[in-house]
């Protein structure tokens, strides 16, 4: 596959996984909010407290392996720019080579 179109895809989870996060979260937050006399029988779209935990957990999870996978298919790039901006030396020839 080529690198592009795996960066993509890589790249489109990462959203997918993040909104889903998100928006997990703030349903937990706004509209099942923990206390005494709430507990876990609330529910949301149908879906219990524990669920919505269940789907925060596993997507931050997914999202945070998809992050290190991110890191590791641009490390070239990364250590370019890190290199550009403490030595102010271009290595912008060498990135567009290997793409």
């Amino acid at each position: 596959m080529a690198k592009a179109k795996t960066n993509y895809i890589i790249d489109f989870l990462l959203l997918v996984s993040f909104l889903v996060t998100a928006v997990s979260g703030f349903v937990m937050a706004a509209a099942l909010p923990s206390g005494v006399g709430r507990g876990s029988s609330q529910s949301f779209l149908g879906i219990a407290r524990h669920g919505w935990v269940g789907i925060h957990d596993f997507f931050g999870i997914v999202l945070v392996i998809l992050v290190i996978l991110h890191f590791i298919l641009h490390w070239n790039w990364l250590a370019c720019m890190t290199k550009n901006f403490f030595k102010k030396e271009s290595c912008e020839t060498k990135i567009e080579k290997e793409a």
